[in-house]
């Protein structure tokens, strides 16, 4: 059983995969350029998750209006990390700041947020264990589009597929069909400011 907070992902060496869900209008410049561009919009906050299916629960496997595309975007770990580095929990967690006012300036001033969401099933369901999202705001959205990104693949089809295999009884093969996820390795300190161990 994995442990409640731990990241699982799809990584190498240098790289990490995370995954989000776009309009085709943005999904398709994104992809074209190999990077984010217009119609992207660089002043809000972006969301990205090393989890697949916890995407797929998000956006009902493409079908919801607006994340109709499924994309892939594999970043450089030393972007990722600085991310993490930078993260900030949504809500107050005692231990890790002095009060609930220090975590509110804290929140308030930072540039990357975290939130730990449960983890979903292929079917959906709700599991004992997290998921990481991490919000990436105006601050940083530049670095991730223009420094980060080393490819991005359209995993349209492929959740397409999934979903299939799924209601036509076929959860096996459906199963088969998932990115790989594994778990990926962080720093002491790190971990603690993701509240991992």
């Amino acid at each position: 059983m994995p442990a409640e907070h731990e990241i699982r992902a799809d990584y190498d060496r240098d790289t990490i995969v995370v995954y989000q869900a776009y309009a085709p209008i943005i999904a398709d410049a994104a992809l074209k350029a190999g990077r984010f561009v217009s119609p992207f919009s660089f002043q809000r906050m972006t969301w990205i998750k090393p989890s697949f299916l916890w995407l797929m629960h998000r956006s009902n496997w493409g079908q919801k209006n607006g994340q109709e595309r499924t994309l892939a975007v594999r970043i450089s770990r030393k972007g990722w990390e600085r991310a993490l580095s930078l993260a900030v929990p949504t809500s107050f967690v005692p231990g890790l700041f002095a009060s609930p006012d220090e975590w509110t300036g804290r929140f308030a001033a930072a540039w990357v947020h975290l939130q730990w969401d449960p983890e979903r099933s292929l079917r959906g369901a709700g599991l004992p264990c997290s998921s990481i999202q991490v919000g990436i705001s105006r601050h940083v959205i530049r670095e991730l589009a223009e420094e980060w990104i080393v490819g991005i693949e359209d995993y349209t089809a492929r959740a397409q597929k999934i979903y299939k295999l799924l209601h036509s009884g076929q959860a096996d093969r459906a199963k088969r069909q998932l990115p790989p996820e594994r778990v990926y390795p962080v720093s002491d300190d790190i971990a603690r400011r993701l509240l991992i161990g």
